[in-house]
């Protein structure tokens, strides 16, 4: 049993995370402006840009898990200053938080988006960051967080783990997710609209699978090391929407202009995972889609009777 701290913890990944933690008898703090889902994690209400609390609040921690950033493009596109800020002197706080606290290693919540800022079809950690290339801030701030990391151990001999994040699904994610608003809209039984022919492929990540990792990535062979956490096959957004349209029965799909810029997929390899952590991802698209699909349907009608008293 380890004491193990993470900071937003009340988030959609943090929110598995934690359950994940419990499951396996760990004592969990989770550090989040919001309540955690479940009691029975630890909640210190801490914003992570005050210094002096989050070293107290991480006093006693065997493992750091940050995961508390700005996560959305949109949000991050509408504000650039307090993205960076989040992300990047939010991260150096954490590591700066951590060693004044005498806390165990920190694992960082990254993303395989950082790839937008490298070259070839294919990649794995040891692919090297272009500084010439175009990319979103976001990948920026996810990168820079990367090098902290790094530069805490060079400096301070103080431990880390980054996770590179594949594109996660499943319950309680954010509503504005494609799966997510494809799954909303059939419930409503509205048309499910798609920009482009539906062609664009995305390597999607059960959030349980994404979960387990951060159970592994404790283990001693993860020190100072990187892995990418990608989902199995390539999905394209057309097959989620016959998925869904499968799962949710008579609903029409849509085809719209394309969207300009989006991000060019690339393969992303787990091997490292695989053979350092023994992770690689158990649920398959169907089976995780079709969880997914029950979440929400049955969230659905727990609402309905609510919304029917409020009227």
């Amino acid at each position: 049993m380890a004491r193990l701290s993470i900071t937003g913890g009340s988030g959609f990944i943090g929110s598995h995370v934690v359950d994940a933690l419990l499951a396996e008898g760990h004592q969990v703090r989770v550090i989040d402006n919001r309540a955690p889902h479940r009691p029975d994690a630890d909640w210190m209400p801490v914003d992570i840009m005050d210094q002096a609390t989050l070293t107290q609040a991480l006093r006693g921690s065997d493992a750091v898990y940050h995961l508390a950033a700005m996560a959305d493009v949109n949000d991050v596109f509408a504000d650039p200053v307090g993205s960076m800020a989040l992300n990047t002197l939010g991260t150096i706080k954490v590591l700066e938080a951590a060693r004044q606290a005498d806390a165990g290693r920190v694992i960082l919540a990254s993303t395989v988006w950082v790839y937008a800022a490298t070259t070839g079809q294919e990649v794995d950690e040891t692919t090297c960051f272009q500084p010439e290339s175009d990319r979103h801030l976001y990948v920026s701030t996810k990168i820079a967080a990367e090098m902290i990391c790094r530069d805490y151990a060079t400096l301070y001999k103080r431990p880390y783990t980054v996770l590179r994040y594949g594109i996660p699904y499943g319950p309680r994610m954010r509503d504005n997710l494609v799966i997510a608003a494809f799954i909303r809209r059939a419930l409503e039984r509205e048309p499910l609209k798609i920009d482009g022919d539906g062609r664009q492929e995305r390597s999607f990540v059960y959030i349980e699978d994404l979960a387990r990792a951060h159970l592994l990535a404790l283990a001693p062979a993860a020190e100072n090391r990187t892995y990418n956490l990608e989902g199995a096959l390539p999905v394209s957004i057309r097959e989620i929407a016959e998925t869904v349209k499968a799962l949710a029965g008579n609903i029409t799909v849509e085809y719209g202009p394309s969207r300009p810029g989006d991000f060019a997929a690339r393969k992303v390899r787990i091997d490292r995972a695989r053979a350092e952590l023994g992770w690689e991802p158990r649920v398959s698209f169907a089976d995780g889609m079709a969880r997914t699909f029950d979440w929400y349907r049955a969230r659905l009608r727990q609402q309905e009777p609510a919304a029917a008293g409020d009227d």
